[in-house]
């Protein structure tokens, strides 16, 4: 009896250690190792870099949403940021325009956009500040209804009004603050535009 209660003994704990045994390697198997962490929070290696950077519409040091990333401003960067914005607000509703024939209020707003464009190239000639190239075609939104095309632009005149608002915090020269307060307003008139639109 005494052997047979030993047997049974040994019996249950080799099979408790052969249990342990075999959680403890699935829980390896399915933990991460570090390297499986540090490859997916790393910079990226060489090899994994792409030859050609892919053209995106998210990038952050573009216009109204470069402005939201940045909390120290040079007069230059401020002017900078302003124009792409609105080189970026005039191709959009130039896009949307051609693509899906969208009326008012964008042919209207889309003239408004070139006032305020040449607003800002009147400031950077009289301060010496070299405007950027027209590079907004490569950052449009694209939009395939009209509902979706009003949904842009009351998203890119909210981020325009915060942006202005956002440098009117500063200090500025009176003639740049003026420039700035008016074309804010205009995008406030926009956005009410826009939102009675939608709203139809």
């Amino acid at each position: 009896m005494k052997n047979t209660i030993n047997i049974l003994i040994i019996l249950i704990l080799a099979l408790g250690l052969l249990a342990g045994c075999t959680n403890t390697q699935d829980t390896t198997a399915t933990t991460a190792t570090p390297e499986s962490v540090v490859s997916q929070t790393s910079e990226p290696t060489e090899e994994s870099i792409p030859t050609e950077e892919p053209v995106t519409n998210a990038d952050p040091g573009y216009g109204a949403a470069g402005s939201f990333e940045n909390s120290d401003f040079s007069l230059e960067q401020m002017l900078i940021y302003a124009i792409q914005d609105e080189y970026l607000a005039r191709a959009e509703y130039e896009y949307l325009i051609n693509e899906l024939d969208a009326g008012s209020p964008f042919t209207n707003i889309i003239k408004a956009e070139e006032t305020h464009i040449s607003l800002l190239l009147t400031i950077f000639e009289k301060y010496s500040f070299e405007a950027p190239e027209d590079t907004s075609s490569e950052y449009l939104i694209p939009a395939t209804s009209i509902t979706e095309a009003l949904e842009t632009g009351v998203l890119a005149e909210v981020n325009n009004i915060a942006m202005y608002e956002l440098f009117l915090e500063t200090e500025l020269p009176d003639d740049v603050r003026a420039v700035f307060v008016k074309l804010r307003d205009g995008s406030k008139n926009h956005l009410a535009a826009f939102e009675r639109k939608l709203s139809r």
